[in-house]
Formats: structure tokens, C-alpha cells, sequence
């Protein structure tokens, strides 16, 4: 009987493993610029000129696997382009494909920084940017601090890369899609369900 069932239980998981290899990806998406009162998550409800300054990216990449999400945030300077950017992202703690692939089975250890091909513009797949104010930036970065502190373990169907992006997105008071999707359809979807 226990047999049978670590029998299903393999199925099972490889089954939700492959899940996420089921779509393709496609070219590269336009980028889109929200601000974060417009989800009036943080709004304060008055109707006063509000100072951007700060942002968070929701963004994913190709890689030679079906890709990555992750977000980018920090600072822009008047043009909008990024000032010195932090990157958080959830991946197993190599760069050799053992403990990637065995992590379609069990959990392995996960780091939760920047990984190659995060900040290239060739890679990018899909984006999606929130400006955000200081008081907002600061209350996103604390939640991203702490959420980074307790993720330890990576498993592509249980707590996956677009699994750390959906926490950091609820966090913010969005809706997030399923985690089981490819990320570039992941970060997608996460923008058309908050109106981004």
C-alpha cells in the first residue's frame, strides 16, 4: 500500500513539474508602467500630485530551462531610467543543472538575489513597472527583505520562482495567477489581472 502510494505521489509531482513546460514562450512584450495608486492598495485617498521616484519591476527572462521571474526595484532618475536596481528572485542556489533538475522532485536550497541575465535587456521576456513614493517603496522593500530571509528552498511545482513573485505581488495588494504558468506568462497575466 505504501508502495502504491509513493507511486501516485511521483506521478503526481511529475505531473505538476511538467505543468509549467506546457506553453511556449513568445517574443518579447512591450513594457508597461503603472503606478501604484492606481490599485489603491496604499492610497491615502487624497487627490494631491504624488512624488515617484522609486519602483518595483515584475519582470521574467529566457533561459535555457523555461525561464525565470523575478522583480527589480530601486530608484529612477527624472528620464526614468533605473538607479542602481536590486534584483530578488527565487532559484536554486547553482549554476550546475544537478540540483536544478532534482529540484523538480525535492526541495533544494535557493538563493534569492540576482542571477546572470537579470538586468539584460536582450533576455527580458515580459515586464511590468510600478512607480512607486518613498513611503510606498519603503513598506514594498521590507516585505521583499523579510520574504527573502525566509525563503530557503526551491521546488519548480511547489514553491517556484513565479511562487516568490506572487508573495511579494499579494504583499502589494494584487491578485496573482497560478504559479504553475511559464513565467513569461506569469508576469503577463499578473499585470492584466491588476490592470497594469
Amino acid at each position: 500500500m505504501a508502495l502504491i502510494r509513493g507511486r501516485i505521489s511521483l506521478v503526481v509531482l511529475l505531473a505538476l513539474a511538467t505543468t509549467a513546460c506546457q506553453t511556449e514562450d513568445k517574443a518579447p512584450q512591450p513594457r508597461f508602467v503603472s503606478s501604484y495608486d492606481a490599485t489603491g492598495a496604499l492610497s491615502d485617498g487624497k487627490s494631491q500630485q504624488r512624488n515617484y521616484g522609486y519602483f518595483i519591476e515584475f519582470r521574467s527572462r529566457y533561459a535555457l530551462s523555461y525561464g525565470h521571474s523575478y522583480v527589480i526595484f530601486g530608484r529612477t532618475n527624472k528620464a526614468g531610467a533605473m538607479i542602481n536596481p536590486e534584483v530578488a528572485g527565487l532559484a536554486p542556489a547553482t549554476t550546475d543543472a544537478g540540483p536544478y533538475v532534482m529540484g523538480h522532485f525535492l526541495p533544494v536550497p535557493a538563493e534569492t538575489g540576482w542571477s546572470d541575465g537579470d538586468l539584460e535587456e536582450e533576455y527580458r521576456s515580459a515586464s511590468w513597472r510600478v512607480l512607486l513614493t518613498e513611503a510606498e517603496y519603503q513598506k514594498v522593500v521590507a516585505d521583499i527583505r523579510k520574504l527573502k530571509a525566509k525563503s530557503r528552498l526551491w521546488h519548480a511545482s511547489l514553491y517556484n520562482c513565479n511562487a516568490f513573485v506572487a508573495e511579494i505581488a499579494r504583499s502589494m495588494g494584487y491578485e496573482t495567477p497560478g504559479i504553475w504558468l511559464r513565467p513569461q506568462e506569469f508576469i503577463t497575466k499578473l499585470r492584466e489581472m491588476n490592470g497594469g
